[in-house]
């Protein structure tokens, strides 16, 4: 018998409406929402969000405006924002979240992973020392020690100090 890991406050994730459409085109669109949308912030090329299903506290992800799922497409000069607030972006972690390093990725395609595969998107992942254990190895179950919420205002409440110039 598998045993069952209760998580009452991921109900909203599971009960929330769903978007129509491309999600993140809906987010980039909606920036009278960001505060919802858990944007954490937002240029004329790129804005970063807290990814809804996170590996770990603190995991959000660069997005370009531009909807494309062809990373060879993408416009020279927001590939390079995006590598500069990927830059700003591990400092926010490692010194504002205490994160003792960060994994950097993207899954380009669905055969590469990618989860939501028609735009293409950077995961910033903070990691500590021993943050995965026999939960996350043998039980294919993620843990997710604090509030999500929690997680949103604190990193809200830093970008001003790591992404704005």
């Amino acid at each position: 018998m598998k045993d069952i890991l209760y998580a009452p406050w991921r109900d909203e994730y599971v009960t929330n409406q769903k978007i129509e459409g491309c999600v993140f085109c809906h987010i980039s669109s909606h920036e009278n929402d960001d505060d919802g949308l858990h944007v954490l912030y937002r240029d004329e090329h790129c804005f970063l969000v807290m990814n809804k299903y996170p590996y770990t506290p603190g995991h959000f992800m660069i997005i370009p405006h531009v909807h494309t799922d062809k990373l060879e497409d993408l416009p020279s000069e927001v590939w390079l924002h995006m590598s500069a607030l990927a830059q700003k972006g591990v400092r926010l972690l490692k010194e504002g979240m205490n994160a003792r390093g960060v994994n950097i990725g993207m899954n380009l395609g669905i055969a590469g992973g990618a989860g939501i595969a028609e735009h293409i998107h950077m995961h910033l992942v903070p990691r500590w020392e021993r943050d995965t254990n026999f939960i996350t190895s043998i039980a294919d179950t993620r843990v997710y020690s604090t509030d999500f919420e929690k997680i949103y205002q604190k990193m809200k409440s830093l970008i001003n100090n790591y992404l704005v110039d």
